[in-house]
């Protein structure tokens, strides 16, 4: 495993695990930077964020901006900041902030893609602090810190009084749940299974590369909320560098969402809406719990049933599916397929074939099986150890291997080992090898 960044052909650097830190301080010489900005009849909000940009540290002539609107009835104003501005737009099919945000990022220029809402205005170091990291690091995927203010009366006049010195706004509480976690985290070097939730759409940014690979948002998110938790969670598992930058500073507009929906009824319905569109989408347990079947599962394991009993078949699989959040993919020799399938006809967690992109891209641990096998006590930690302990791969025995998906792909797009980007295993715990044909009816009945 690397202990040190190594460098790239183009001058950028690659990591172990999540080890943002070993770039050291230096300021990079300045790229490209995307804003890309999803808009919906918020012209005030835009004139502001407009006024902040203009105030960049980083160099204008590297300072694109483009406003993605969502359907406005009448399309934004936008006044000349000496900056590159582009407008796209798409049609009012409902609040579409993922499919806006896809389509700005389809017009951007940058090499790093700032994300920023369009009630968020930067401070003047903004960019340069936001596109520090995924200038250095094309798998880095960082937040910036959201502070509050009122705002909502405030010119572009005033706003830039500001930022020289002036007066300032009222200042309103940060969500403490947010700023405790980067405390307890060190800004998220200290990455665990749910460290994706602590980044934020509305201040986010991350290199072309790593949005293009992930393939942006999921447009299928229709309504308020949930599909930056979506993106940030595939990007997390891809493979992304997760940081949190508190240099990099921009003011939303007012309270934040639970002061602008104090009625707690309402913000219960508006988190279970959530869950119910994030609970299929993301594996991971604090957003589905257990209990039900979902199409995507959190472990993949493609078993080639080549030779196996149809006994040892049944009482594998059964143990498996009983031990995790699973999905069972078949392969090998296709009569012995075809006969193992039979005995899981209608349970929808056992296919014939190779997963699909859409699951494997999704799933957090990927299993490969050879042999028929039971599940012991120490499966749990071995698949705990994948997910929040970081570690890239283990092989069980002499009949699996398993492998986090977040080291395949960080590793799969650098054309590099596993080994050579995250810890690697060994275990002879987890999983117990059936050696003969079990009795199906003592196994089902309890005396086996």
């Amino acid at each position: 495993m690397l202990t040190a960044p190594v460098t790239r052909k183009d001058g950028r650097w690659i990591v172990p695990g999540n080890r943002w830190d070993l770039v050291g301080p230096e300021t990079p010489v300045p790229v490209d930077v995307s804003v890309v900005i999803p808009y919906f009849e918020g012209q005030h909000g835009l004139d502001l964020i407009l006024a902040g940009l203009a105030r960049q540290t980083h160099p204008r002539s590297r300072l694109q901006v483009v406003i993605a609107d969502d359907g406005s009835a009448v399309p934004p104003h936008l006044r000349d900041v000496g900056v590159d501005l582009v407008m796209v737009r798409q049609e009012d099919l409902g609040f579409r902030a993922a499919a806006a945000r896809n389509l700005g990022a389809a017009h951007a220029d940058g090499q790093v893609l700032v994300l920023l809402d369009g009630d968020t205005v930067p401070e003047p170091g903004y960019i340069s602090a936001i596109s520090r990291l995924p200038s250095l690091l094309p798998d880095a995927l960082v937040g910036g810190r959201r502070r509050y203010a009122e705002l909502a009366d405030w010119t572009p006049v005033q706003l830039a009084e500001w930022f020289d010195g002036g007066a300032a706004p009222p200042v309103l509480e940060e969500p403490d749940w947010l700023t405790r976690e980067y405390r307890r985290t060190r800004d998220l070097l200290d990455v665990e299974a749910r460290s994706y939730q602590h980044l934020i759409g509305a201040v986010l940014a991350c290199h072309r590369e790593l949005f293009v690979d992930i393939e942006g948002f999921d447009e299928s998110f229709i309504g308020y909320g949930g599909e930056d938790y979506d993106f940030t969670y595939r990007a997390f598992n891809a493979g992304a560098v997760l940081g949190h930058v508190p240099d990099a500073v921009a003011w939303h507009i007012g309270p934040d969402w639970t002061g602008r929906t104090p009625d707690p009824d309402v913000q219960l319905a508006q988190k279970n809406r959530e869950m119910r569109e994030l609970a299929p989408r993301i594996p991971e347990p604090s957003l589905r719990g257990r209990g039900q079947i979902y199409p995507v599962p959190d472990l993949i394991v493609e078993a080639d049933v080549s030779g196996w009993s149809a006994g040892a078949s049944v009482v594998s699989l059964r143990s498996l599916l009983g031990a995790a959040d699973a999905g069972v993919w078949l392969s090998g020799e296709p009569a012995q397929v075809t006969e193992v399938a039979g005995w899981f006809t209608d349970d929808p967690r056992v296919r014939v074939g190779a997963p699909p992109p859409e699951v494997t891209a999704r799933a957090r641990v990927r299993m490969t099986l050879t042999a028929p096998v039971t599940v012991d006590a120490g499966f749990g930690e071995r698949l705990r150890r994948l997910t929040d302990d970081g570690i890239g791969r283990i092989t069980v025995g002499s009949v699996a291997v398993l492998t986090a998906t977040r080291a395949a792909r960080r590793a799969r797009r650098h054309g590099l080992a596993v080994a050579e980007l995250f810890t690697v295993e060994q275990s002879d715990s987890g999983l117990r090898p059936i050696t003969a044909e079990p009795s199906l009816a003592a196994v089902f009945g309890g005396w086996a």
